[in-house]
């Protein structure tokens, strides 16, 4: 069985090649640092047009003991993240081999992996029940300096995820380049907000030890700490070249997955209960190996304790189905024209599929954008 496993969850394991291809890419230096966002932005695009879809599904019901190869490429992660980030850091202030701008090239590369891979595998750990994982969650979070994702997705997003309440919901017809700005800041006092009612509720202030914001705040001063050690302001400032490009490859992802989706509004400000069809679902198998099936995310939604191996796919009459994979989307999501011509008729069949009934979408949009003609 622990053979079979193994095999199981070897595809899985496909993240571990970008760190060669950072390692390669910093030894070359030069165009050769184009290699990694080529890597998670084409490569895997061209290989899923080759590849299809996986559109199989493992037991939910699968117990934790037969998840351990699964569960081991998320937990290693947060110290081979910590290496590749300090470690590049380190590179390019002690050596001469990336003069000038190559170096923040390399340091936007390597925020391209802490995006990419980092925060889903974040993502993944801040969900379940262990304790080391969830801190390994912060971790990494917090590598990026935005360790406050962790309360407002468990406390916020998913609990009014397609509703105007929710931050990270992208609404109909509103730009990347406007919904980044705004969820930057909203996203920072949402989960602000959200924590100090969590501690209201048990009788204590908000600057009570327990909030995690000391946490966060704790870790990302050291991390800040540790890359002036390494490399003085210069350091500092890659560091964040590092985390502001992983915050922007995580928040092009959030826009992609919910996109001009919303739930029923049933009244006094209640909707109905989160569905599959509440988030756009991609089945490309390539890219959910190397996202660890962030794609179903429908599934995952619907049930949001569900392991990655264990998040299951649904057909178009379940959920709505992006064109593409999100390495190719979040591309067209920089692109609003593009992107709006791609979606804007998708979200629009979906509101007929699913809800031919309303005919008056405007409190859903939260009088944010135009109405669907």
């Amino acid at each position: 069985m622990k053979n079979n496993s193994f095999t199981a969850a070897l595809p899985f394991w496909l993240s571990l090649t970008i760190v060669g291809v950072v390692l390669i890419a910093a030894y070359l230096g030069g165009w050769w640092l184009i290699m990694i966002p080529a890597y998670t932005w084409w490569f895997l695009a061209i290989v899923d047009h080759f590849e299809g879809y996986e559109l199989s599904n493992k037991d939910p019901n699968t117990p934790d003991s037969e998840l351990f190869w699964y569960r081991l490429i998320t937990i290693i992660w947060f110290p081979l993240q910590f290496v590749l980030i300090f470690g590049a850091i380190a590179y390019v202030s002690w050596t001469d081999n990336l003069p000038g701008a190559q170096a923040w090239w390399l340091l936007f590369g390597v925020g391209v992996v802490s995006g990419s891979v980092g925060i889903v595998y974040a993502h993944e750990l801040m969900h379940q029940k262990p304790k080391y994982e969830r801190h390994m969650g912060d971790g990494l979070m917090c590598l990026t300096l935005y360790g406050h994702f962790r309360s407002e997705h468990l406390l916020v997003h998913h609990r009014y995820v397609a509703t105007p309440r929710d931050p990270v919901t992208a609404r109909y017809n509103e730009g990347f380049h406007r919904f980044f700005p705004r969820v930057l800041i909203s996203c920072l006092t949402s989960s602000w907000g959200a924590e100090k009612a969590m501690l209201a509720r048990k009788g204590l202030p908000v600057y009570h030890p327990s909030n995690p914001f000391w946490k966060y705040a704790i870790l990302q001063v050291s991390f800040l700490a540790l890359a002036f050690v390494i490399g003085g302001w210069m350091g500092v400032g890659l560091f964040c070249v590092q985390a502001f490009t992983a915050i922007w490859q995580l928040e092009l992802v959030n826009y992609v997955e919910h996109y001009g989706l919303t739930r029923r509004h049933l009244g006094d400000g209640k909707y109905e209960h989160v569905k599959p069809h509440h988030s756009w679902n991609a089945a490309h198998k390539v890219t959910n190996y190397f996202l660890i099936n962030l794609q179903r995310h429908s599934d995952h939604h619907y049930k949001p304790d569900r392991r990655f191996p264990l998040l299951q796919t649904y057909d178009e009459n379940e959920a709505p189905q992006l064109p593409a994979s999100y390495s190719l989307m979040t591309i067209a999501a920089m692109i609003p024209p593009v992107w709006k011509k791609v979606m804007n008729h998708r979200v629009k069949a979906w509101r007929a599929q699913h809800y031919p009934d309303v005919e008056d979408w405007h409190p859903y949009n939260k009088a944010l954008n135009p109405q669907p003609k």
